[in-house]
């Protein structure tokens, strides 16, 4: 196993989104926040041998680090066609030995019914623009439906709506972290050159 900074540097290559969607709130992952999020459940024994299962995964951030740490399969789902294709580069970039499957789709439609130990990592929409609050509920749903197994990244304050959404559902929160998440001046309501907000990371089981 490779450590977690090793990991951030390799994933430091994945290029984000040329034309990103502000409605689907299409940000890069950061490599050191993917690398985290990945190394942290390597340790837990949620990689290895499992599939994986990026939903809404942009141009490829976490299924790519996932595929570095040995799993059976990776899988990821973007309804955008254009950063899947982004995905594809960075996966040659990469150079995983786990080859990733880049499947369209909606992650909130339940497109997959992987076999086995399932995992799925993703970073979802926070919700944050108008109409489009508690975008991650819909995710965690499908994560609910597909996996027993789930790491998201969501808003600072979610812990409270996740444990709720988690407890209603047949999961649990087993472990939760804080983490910053950089923003870059990309849509047109944006002030700043930079901003870095507050985010939290959860690992849900689920007894489905």
């Amino acid at each position: 196993m490779s450590s977690k900074s090793a990991l951030a540097q390799r994933l430091a290559i994945v290029a984000g989104f040329e034309d990103p969607n502000v409605s689907l709130e299409q940000y890069r992952t950061p490599p050191e926040l993917a690398a985290h999020l990945v190394h942290t459940a390597d340790l837990q024994g949620d990689i290895e041998d499992r599939t994986i299962v990026d939903l809404g995964c942009g141009t490829g951030m976490l299924a790519l680090g996932a595929a570095l740490r040995g799993p059976t399969q990776v899988v990821g789902l973007d309804i955008d066609p254009a950063p899947l294709a982004t995905a594809r580069d960075n996966e040659r970039k990469v150079a995983s030995a786990t080859e990733v499957e880049w499947v369209r789709g909606d992650a909130t439609q339940v497109p997959l019914g992987p076999d086995g130990p399932t995992t799925v990592i993703m970073n979802p929409p926070f919700g944050a623009q108008s109409g489009n609050e508690h975008a991650d509920r819909a995710f965690l749903e499908t994560a609910s439906e597909i996996a027993d197994v789930s790491y998201s990244i969501h808003n600072a304050g979610s812990d409270a709506f996740v444990e709720s959404f988690a407890a209603d559902n047949g999961g649990e929160v087993t472990h939760a972290f804080r983490a910053e998440f950089e923003l870059p001046h990309q849509y047109d309501h944006h002030t700043e050159e930079q901003r870095t907000v507050d985010a939290e990371v959860f690992r849900i089981e689920w007894s489905g």
